[in-house]
Protein backbone atom coordinates (compact mmCIF):
# COMPACT_ATOMS: atom_id res chain seq x y z
CA UNK A 1 0.00 0.00 0.00
CA UNK A 2 1.15 3.32 -0.88
CA UNK A 3 0.49 5.94 1.61
CA UNK A 4 0.59 9.56 1.29
CA UNK A 5 0.83 11.45 5.53
CA UNK A 6 -0.34 15.16 4.88
CA UNK A 7 0.37 17.43 7.88
CA UNK A 8 -0.57 21.12 7.60
CA UNK A 9 0.64 24.07 9.76
CA UNK A 10 -0.82 27.37 9.62
CA UNK A 11 1.10 28.78 6.44
CA UNK A 12 2.75 25.15 5.97
CA UNK A 13 2.33 21.68 4.48
CA UNK A 14 4.70 18.56 5.27
CA UNK A 15 4.05 15.25 3.63
CA UNK A 16 5.77 12.31 2.87
CA UNK A 17 4.54 9.22 0.64
CA UNK A 18 5.56 5.92 1.70
CA UNK A 19 5.63 2.56 0.68
CA UNK A 20 3.99 -0.02 3.96
CA UNK A 21 5.17 -2.97 2.35
CA UNK A 22 8.62 -2.36 3.64
CA UNK A 23 7.71 1.32 5.35
CA UNK A 24 10.24 2.78 2.80
CA UNK A 25 10.32 6.43 2.02
CA UNK A 26 9.50 6.99 -1.82
CA UNK A 27 9.22 10.84 -1.54
CA UNK A 28 8.69 14.07 0.90
CA UNK A 29 8.36 17.64 0.68
CA UNK A 30 7.51 21.14 2.89
CA UNK A 31 4.93 23.89 0.82
CA UNK A 32 6.07 27.02 2.95
CA UNK A 33 4.45 30.41 3.00
CA UNK A 34 1.03 29.29 2.07
CA UNK A 35 -0.76 32.81 1.61
CA UNK A 36 2.08 34.55 1.76
CA UNK A 37 4.20 36.67 -0.58
CA UNK A 38 7.42 33.85 -1.71
CA UNK A 39 5.05 30.80 -0.88
CA UNK A 40 7.85 27.73 -2.19
CA UNK A 41 7.58 24.40 -2.31
CA UNK A 42 10.76 21.79 -1.82
CA UNK A 43 10.03 18.11 -2.54
CA UNK A 44 12.84 15.32 -3.08
CA UNK A 45 11.78 11.81 -4.59
CA UNK A 46 14.23 9.18 -3.21
CA UNK A 47 17.14 8.69 -5.22
CA UNK A 48 16.79 11.98 -7.43
CA UNK A 49 17.69 15.68 -6.49
CA UNK A 50 15.80 17.97 -4.47
CA UNK A 51 13.43 20.19 -6.18
CA UNK A 52 12.53 23.87 -5.33
CA UNK A 53 9.94 25.68 -6.96
CA UNK A 54 8.81 29.25 -5.98
CA UNK A 55 5.30 29.27 -6.93
CA UNK A 56 1.99 31.42 -5.44
CA UNK A 57 -0.14 29.67 -3.29
CA UNK A 58 -3.26 31.66 -2.10
CA UNK A 59 -4.58 28.86 0.53
CA UNK A 60 -4.03 25.12 1.48
CA UNK A 61 -6.03 23.91 -1.49
CA UNK A 62 -3.18 25.49 -3.83
CA UNK A 63 -0.65 24.05 -1.89
CA UNK A 64 -2.17 20.48 -2.03
CA UNK A 65 -2.43 20.90 -5.85
CA UNK A 66 1.61 21.69 -5.86
CA UNK A 67 2.10 18.78 -3.79
CA UNK A 68 0.22 16.70 -6.39
CA UNK A 69 2.37 18.19 -9.05
CA UNK A 70 5.59 17.66 -7.88
CA UNK A 71 4.41 14.03 -6.56
CA UNK A 72 3.23 13.40 -10.35
CA UNK A 73 5.98 15.31 -12.46
CA UNK A 74 7.52 13.26 -15.17
CA UNK A 75 11.25 13.86 -14.34
CA UNK A 76 11.44 14.48 -10.74
CA UNK A 77 7.96 12.93 -8.94
CA UNK A 78 7.26 9.68 -7.51
CA UNK A 79 4.18 8.54 -9.42
CA UNK A 80 2.76 8.27 -12.77
CA UNK A 81 -0.65 9.34 -11.81
CA UNK A 82 -2.82 9.62 -8.58
CA UNK A 83 -4.54 5.96 -8.45
CA UNK A 84 -1.42 4.75 -7.42
CA UNK A 85 -1.85 6.58 -4.14
CA UNK A 86 -3.67 3.71 -2.32
CA UNK A 87 -4.73 6.01 1.41
CA UNK A 88 -4.31 9.54 2.68
CA UNK A 89 -3.51 9.97 6.07
CA UNK A 90 -3.43 13.57 7.71
CA UNK A 91 -1.83 14.91 11.58
CA UNK A 92 -4.75 16.92 13.09
CA UNK A 93 -3.65 18.58 16.77
CA UNK A 94 -7.12 18.07 18.67
CA UNK A 95 -10.05 15.17 18.93
CA UNK A 96 -11.14 16.31 21.99
CA UNK A 97 -12.76 13.67 24.56
CA UNK A 98 -14.34 11.94 21.24
CA UNK A 99 -11.55 10.28 19.67
CA UNK A 100 -8.75 8.16 21.59
CA UNK A 101 -7.56 6.37 18.36
CA UNK A 102 -7.15 7.37 15.11
CA UNK A 103 -9.97 6.87 12.09
CA UNK A 104 -11.07 7.03 8.32
CA UNK A 105 -12.84 10.25 8.17
CA UNK A 106 -16.35 10.70 7.19
CA UNK A 107 -19.04 13.77 7.31
CA UNK A 108 -18.96 13.29 11.48
CA UNK A 109 -15.78 13.37 11.90
CA UNK A 110 -15.19 16.26 9.84
CA UNK A 111 -18.10 18.03 11.93
CA UNK A 112 -16.30 16.88 15.30
CA UNK A 113 -13.07 18.16 13.90
CA UNK A 114 -14.96 21.69 13.33
CA UNK A 115 -16.48 20.93 17.12
CA UNK A 116 -12.78 20.69 18.30
CA UNK A 117 -11.70 24.13 16.93
CA UNK A 118 -12.18 26.10 19.81
CA UNK A 119 -9.31 24.10 21.66
CA UNK A 120 -7.22 24.28 18.70
CA UNK A 121 -7.87 27.41 17.15
CA UNK A 122 -4.30 28.04 15.67
CA UNK A 123 -4.32 24.11 14.33
CA UNK A 124 -7.47 22.91 14.13
CA UNK A 125 -8.43 24.60 11.21
CA UNK A 126 -5.22 24.01 8.69
CA UNK A 127 -5.72 20.69 9.27
CA UNK A 128 -9.28 20.47 8.05
CA UNK A 129 -8.67 22.80 4.76
CA UNK A 130 -5.59 19.79 3.79
CA UNK A 131 -8.62 16.84 4.41
CA UNK A 132 -10.53 19.13 2.36
CA UNK A 133 -8.27 19.95 -0.09
CA UNK A 134 -7.10 16.16 -0.51
CA UNK A 135 -11.24 15.09 -0.60
CA UNK A 136 -11.75 17.25 -3.59
CA UNK A 137 -8.25 16.87 -5.53
CA UNK A 138 -8.14 12.99 -5.13
CA UNK A 139 -11.63 12.06 -4.33
CA UNK A 140 -11.16 8.25 -4.77
CA UNK A 141 -8.20 7.95 -1.83
CA UNK A 142 -9.83 7.19 1.80
CA UNK A 143 -8.68 9.64 4.15
CA UNK A 144 -7.38 8.56 7.50
CA UNK A 145 -6.79 11.62 10.34
CA UNK A 146 -4.19 10.69 13.65
CA UNK A 147 -4.75 12.82 16.63
CA UNK A 148 -1.64 13.95 18.24
CA UNK A 149 -4.49 13.98 21.37
CA UNK A 150 -5.80 10.89 20.81
CA UNK A 151 -2.84 8.49 22.63
CA UNK A 152 -3.17 10.67 25.85
CA UNK A 153 -6.98 10.21 26.11
CA UNK A 154 -5.71 6.86 28.70
CA UNK A 155 -4.79 9.13 31.27
CA UNK A 156 -7.34 9.02 34.26
CA UNK A 157 -9.10 11.87 35.75
CA UNK A 158 -7.10 12.37 38.49
CA UNK A 159 -4.15 13.25 36.10
CA UNK A 160 -6.20 15.76 33.94
CA UNK A 161 -8.64 17.41 35.95
CA UNK A 162 -7.81 21.06 36.94
CA UNK A 163 -8.97 22.33 40.70
CA UNK A 164 -11.24 24.17 39.44
CA UNK A 165 -14.82 24.31 39.30
CA UNK A 166 -16.18 20.87 37.65
CA UNK A 167 -18.44 22.52 35.94
CA UNK A 168 -15.80 24.24 33.46
CA UNK A 169 -15.41 20.84 32.62
CA UNK A 170 -18.34 19.52 32.07
CA UNK A 171 -19.36 22.67 29.99
CA UNK A 172 -16.68 23.82 28.31
CA UNK A 173 -14.42 20.63 28.14
CA UNK A 174 -11.31 22.01 30.20
CA UNK A 175 -8.91 19.83 31.16
CA UNK A 176 -5.31 18.62 30.36
CA UNK A 177 -5.19 17.04 27.00
CA UNK A 178 -1.38 16.79 26.42
CA UNK A 179 0.13 16.63 22.58
CA UNK A 180 2.86 15.40 20.89
CA UNK A 181 1.12 12.08 21.26
CA UNK A 182 1.90 10.70 17.76
CA UNK A 183 5.53 11.22 18.94
CA UNK A 184 5.71 9.97 22.25
CA UNK A 185 3.76 6.82 21.29
CA UNK A 186 6.17 6.10 18.35
CA UNK A 187 9.08 6.28 21.15
CA UNK A 188 7.05 3.98 23.19
CA UNK A 189 7.60 1.79 20.29
CA UNK A 190 10.55 1.75 19.16
CA UNK A 191 11.96 1.82 22.93
CA UNK A 192 10.21 -1.84 23.22
CA UNK A 193 12.16 -2.47 20.12
CA UNK A 194 15.39 -1.44 21.84
CA UNK A 195 15.53 -3.11 24.65
CA UNK A 196 13.57 -6.05 23.74
CA UNK A 197 10.98 -6.24 26.25
CA UNK A 198 7.18 -5.88 25.68
CA UNK A 199 6.09 -2.45 25.56
CA UNK A 200 3.33 -3.92 27.65
CA UNK A 201 5.89 -4.53 30.29
CA UNK A 202 7.31 -1.13 30.37
CA UNK A 203 7.35 2.00 32.22
CA UNK A 204 9.37 4.82 30.42
CA UNK A 205 9.43 8.61 30.75
CA UNK A 206 9.49 9.98 26.91
CA UNK A 207 11.13 13.31 26.15
CA UNK A 208 10.20 15.07 23.06
CA UNK A 209 12.42 18.08 23.24
CA UNK A 210 12.35 20.84 20.37
CA UNK A 211 10.83 24.53 20.36
CA UNK A 212 8.08 22.70 21.96
CA UNK A 213 8.98 20.02 24.40
CA UNK A 214 6.23 17.91 26.53
CA UNK A 215 7.46 14.68 28.57
CA UNK A 216 4.89 11.59 29.00
CA UNK A 217 5.02 8.97 31.48
CA UNK A 218 4.19 6.00 29.79
CA UNK A 219 2.99 3.13 31.76
CA UNK A 220 2.48 -0.76 30.45
CA UNK A 221 2.25 0.88 26.42
CA UNK A 222 -0.16 3.50 27.79
CA UNK A 223 -0.12 7.35 28.65
CA UNK A 224 0.30 7.97 32.30
CA UNK A 225 0.54 11.69 32.44
CA UNK A 226 2.03 14.15 30.31
CA UNK A 227 3.28 17.21 31.04
CA UNK A 228 1.07 20.01 28.38
CA UNK A 229 -2.21 20.48 29.04
CA UNK A 230 -5.48 22.71 27.93
CA UNK A 231 -3.11 24.10 25.75
CA UNK A 232 0.75 23.43 24.55
CA UNK A 233 1.35 27.02 26.69
CA UNK A 234 1.49 24.51 29.93
CA UNK A 235 4.33 22.16 31.16
CA UNK A 236 7.92 22.60 30.73
CA UNK A 237 9.88 25.80 30.11
CA UNK A 238 10.25 25.99 25.97
CA UNK A 239 11.51 27.77 22.74
CA UNK A 240 9.21 30.95 22.95
CA UNK A 241 6.81 29.42 25.56
CA UNK A 242 6.73 30.09 29.26
CA UNK A 243 5.48 26.60 30.64
CA UNK A 244 3.99 26.69 34.31
CA UNK A 245 3.78 29.65 35.64
CA UNK A 246 1.13 31.42 38.41
CA UNK A 247 -1.81 32.56 36.77
CA UNK A 248 -1.98 35.79 38.59
CA UNK A 249 1.54 36.65 36.63
CA UNK A 250 -0.97 37.04 34.15
CA UNK A 251 -2.86 39.65 35.79
CA UNK A 252 0.15 41.16 36.88
CA UNK A 253 1.67 41.82 33.28
CA UNK A 254 -1.77 43.01 32.27
CA UNK A 255 -2.05 45.53 35.13
CA UNK A 256 1.92 46.82 35.14
CA UNK A 257 2.37 47.06 31.43
CA UNK A 258 -1.38 48.45 30.27
CA UNK A 259 -2.03 45.10 28.40
CA UNK A 260 -5.09 43.03 27.55
CA UNK A 261 -5.28 39.58 28.06
CA UNK A 262 -4.69 38.46 24.73
CA UNK A 263 -1.57 40.31 24.46
CA UNK A 264 -0.37 38.88 27.44
CA UNK A 265 -0.92 35.29 26.36
CA UNK A 266 0.82 36.23 23.19
CA UNK A 267 3.95 37.13 24.98
CA UNK A 268 3.48 34.13 27.33
CA UNK A 269 3.73 31.79 23.74
CA UNK A 270 5.79 33.65 21.35
CA UNK A 271 8.37 35.80 23.66
CA UNK A 272 9.41 33.99 26.56
CA UNK A 273 10.22 30.27 27.28
CA UNK A 274 14.27 30.16 26.82
CA UNK A 275 14.12 33.21 24.33
CA UNK A 276 12.63 35.56 26.85
CA UNK A 277 15.02 34.57 29.98
CA UNK A 278 18.31 34.55 27.21
CA UNK A 279 17.56 37.38 25.57
CA UNK A 280 19.46 35.92 22.88
CA UNK A 281 17.80 33.35 20.87
CA UNK A 282 15.18 30.23 21.04
CA UNK A 283 17.78 28.09 19.55
CA UNK A 284 19.99 26.27 21.95
CA UNK A 285 22.79 26.28 19.63
CA UNK A 286 23.01 30.18 20.10
CA UNK A 287 22.19 29.65 23.69
CA UNK A 288 25.40 27.36 24.39
CA UNK A 289 27.57 29.40 22.16
CA UNK A 290 26.30 32.41 24.15
CA UNK A 291 27.05 30.87 27.57
CA UNK A 292 30.54 29.50 26.42
CA UNK A 293 31.06 33.09 26.12
CA UNK A 294 29.96 33.70 29.36
CA UNK A 295 26.40 34.93 28.97
CA UNK A 296 24.96 34.67 32.07
CA UNK A 297 21.40 35.22 31.17
CA UNK A 298 21.97 32.25 28.05
CA UNK A 299 23.38 29.76 30.98
CA UNK A 300 20.10 30.38 33.58
CA UNK A 301 18.16 29.79 30.34
CA UNK A 302 19.60 26.33 29.48
CA UNK A 303 20.04 25.46 32.91
CA UNK A 304 16.41 26.58 33.61
CA UNK A 305 14.95 24.36 30.32
CA UNK A 306 16.91 21.38 31.80
CA UNK A 307 15.77 21.42 35.61
CA UNK A 308 11.96 21.62 34.04
CA UNK A 309 12.53 18.28 32.58
CA UNK A 310 14.33 16.75 35.43
CA UNK A 311 11.67 18.13 37.43
CA UNK A 312 8.64 16.14 35.37
CA UNK A 313 11.39 13.09 35.00
CA UNK A 314 11.26 12.58 38.95
CA UNK A 315 7.41 13.66 39.80
CA UNK A 316 6.68 10.25 37.19
CA UNK A 317 9.33 8.02 38.75
CA UNK A 318 7.48 8.97 41.53
CA UNK A 319 3.73 8.74 40.05
CA UNK A 320 4.94 5.04 38.42
CA UNK A 321 7.16 3.52 41.20
CA UNK A 322 10.11 3.51 39.11
CA UNK A 323 10.88 3.67 35.41
CA UNK A 324 12.70 1.06 32.95
CA UNK A 325 13.82 3.72 31.01
CA UNK A 326 14.39 7.49 29.63
CA UNK A 327 13.87 8.33 26.35
CA UNK A 328 14.92 11.69 24.53
CA UNK A 329 13.92 12.71 21.09
CA UNK A 330 13.02 15.95 19.13
CA UNK A 331 15.59 18.36 17.51
CA UNK A 332 17.19 18.98 21.06
CA UNK A 333 16.77 15.41 22.53
CA UNK A 334 18.13 13.75 19.60
CA UNK A 335 21.37 16.21 18.62
CA UNK A 336 22.17 17.87 21.90
CA UNK A 337 24.22 16.15 24.30
CA UNK A 338 24.96 19.17 27.04
CA UNK A 339 21.28 18.84 27.68
CA UNK A 340 20.93 15.39 27.90
CA UNK A 341 23.94 15.59 30.02
CA UNK A 342 22.31 18.32 32.53
CA UNK A 343 18.95 16.54 33.21
CA UNK A 344 20.64 13.27 33.20
CA UNK A 345 23.26 14.65 36.11
CA UNK A 346 22.75 13.66 39.86
CA UNK A 347 20.22 11.74 39.16
CA UNK A 348 22.53 8.52 40.61
CA UNK A 349 20.18 7.98 43.27
CA UNK A 350 17.31 7.71 41.24
CA UNK A 351 19.21 4.78 39.22
CA UNK A 352 20.06 7.27 36.10
CA UNK A 353 23.99 6.94 35.30
CA UNK A 354 24.60 8.31 32.25
CA UNK A 355 27.92 7.45 29.60
CA UNK A 356 29.45 10.26 28.68
CA UNK A 357 30.91 8.13 25.40
CA UNK A 358 28.01 6.98 24.50
CA UNK A 359 26.62 10.51 25.06
CA UNK A 360 28.43 11.95 21.74
CA UNK A 361 27.62 8.89 19.69
CA UNK A 362 25.75 9.86 16.65
CA UNK A 363 23.10 8.14 15.67
CA UNK A 364 18.95 7.71 15.28
CA UNK A 365 18.89 4.72 17.89
CA UNK A 366 21.60 4.77 21.04
CA UNK A 367 21.41 3.37 24.26
CA UNK A 368 23.30 6.14 26.32
CA UNK A 369 23.51 5.21 30.02
CA UNK A 370 25.82 2.75 31.03
CA UNK A 371 25.62 -0.83 31.57
CA UNK A 372 24.57 -1.19 35.46
CA UNK A 373 22.24 2.03 35.56
CA UNK A 374 18.80 0.96 36.23
CA UNK A 375 16.86 3.30 34.64
CA UNK A 376 18.03 2.86 30.80
CA UNK A 377 18.59 6.28 28.82
CA UNK A 378 18.27 6.18 25.21
CA UNK A 379 18.20 8.66 22.08
CA UNK A 380 15.45 7.92 18.78
CA UNK A 381 15.20 9.92 15.92
CA UNK A 382 10.81 10.42 16.27
CA UNK A 383 8.40 9.67 13.17
CA UNK A 384 5.51 10.78 13.78
CA UNK A 385 4.46 10.56 9.48
CA UNK A 386 5.42 6.72 10.33
CA UNK A 387 2.90 6.42 12.88
CA UNK A 388 0.18 8.05 10.64
CA UNK A 389 0.84 5.79 8.03
CA UNK A 390 0.89 2.63 9.94
CA UNK A 391 -2.70 3.62 11.11
CA UNK A 392 -3.97 4.88 8.01
CA UNK A 393 -2.99 1.31 6.11
CA UNK A 394 -4.24 -0.59 8.96
CA UNK A 395 -7.65 1.22 9.12
CA UNK A 396 -8.14 1.03 4.90
CA UNK A 397 -7.20 -2.57 5.21
CA UNK A 398 -10.12 -3.61 7.94
CA UNK A 399 -12.49 -1.21 6.12
CA UNK A 400 -12.01 -2.11 2.59
CA UNK A 401 -11.43 -6.29 3.31
CA UNK A 402 -15.54 -6.26 4.66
Amino acid sequence: MIVLVINCGSSSIKYQLLNMEDESLIAKGLVERIGIEGSVISHTTTGKEKVVKEVPMKDHNDGIEQVIAALTDPETGAVKSLDEIDAIGHRVVHGGEKYNTSVIVNEQVLKDLEDCVSLAPLHNPPNIAGIKACMKLMPNAPEVVAFDTAFHQTIKPVNYLYAIPYEYYQKYGIRRYGFHGLSHMFMAQEASKMLNIDVDDLKLITCHLGNGASVTAIKHGRSFDTSMGYTPLEGLVMGTRCGDIDPAVIEAIAEKEGKSLEEVLAILNKESGVLGVSGVSSDFRDLEAAMAEGNTRAKIAVELFARRVKFYIGAYIAEMNGADAIVFTGGIGENDKLMRELICKNMGNMGVKLDPAKNNQKGDAVILSTDDSKIKVLKLATNEELVIARDTKELVEKEFSR
